[in-house]
């Protein structure tokens, strides 16, 4: 790979990838715009960031963007085609603790499943990170000191 990928993102009119990209033997860095062509606001994300992955022009250049990445701006881009704002499109990538993901549909519901995954593998610890430790051992007993009235009751029934 002689191209290192440095930035990525969208331009709205027309549709397309911008690319901040550097040159590794030269080392100079320059923006290269990628149209999305056959792109409508019905079009599978999926499907276009896979055909863009591989597309023969483009493949040497995106080889260092991940494909999550891309199928984010091609969410993006489809939901500007859709007439969403950009702050809604942004909002959407966001992980709320308190949202019912039995509400959502199952292309939304599988996008934040696949942000889930990526959080788990960053904030996991491997065998080679310094701060790894093998067979760790945490108390958890806390020492309470309010007590309810129904475990006093509980007690003496057995």
């Amino acid at each position: 790979m002689s191209f290192v990928a440095k930035r990525c993102g969208v331009q709205f009119n027309p549709p397309s990838i911008v690319l901040i990209y550097e040159h590794r033997e030269s080392k100079t860095v320059r923006k290269r715009i990628i149209p999305v062509r056959n792109f409508s606001k019905y079009s599978d994300h999926r499907i276009a960031a896979e055909a863009l992955k591989n597309h023969p022009r483009h493949r040497d250049y995106l080889e260092g963007v991940s494909h999550s990445q891309l199928e984010k701006l091609h969410v993006i881009l489809r939901d500007h085609l859709q007439g969403f704002s950009l702050e809604h499109s942004l909002a959407s990538f966001d992980i709320d603790p308190n949202e019912d993901l039995n509400k959502l549909d199952d292309e939304e519901l599988a996008r934040k499943k696949g942000q889930m995954d990526e959080l788990f593998e960053r904030n996991r610890k491997h065998k080679d990170d310094p701060s790894f430790v093998y067979d760790l051992e945490m108390d958890f007993t806390k020492n309470t000191k309010d007590k309810c009235s129904w475990d006093d009751e509980s007690d003496s029934e057995f």
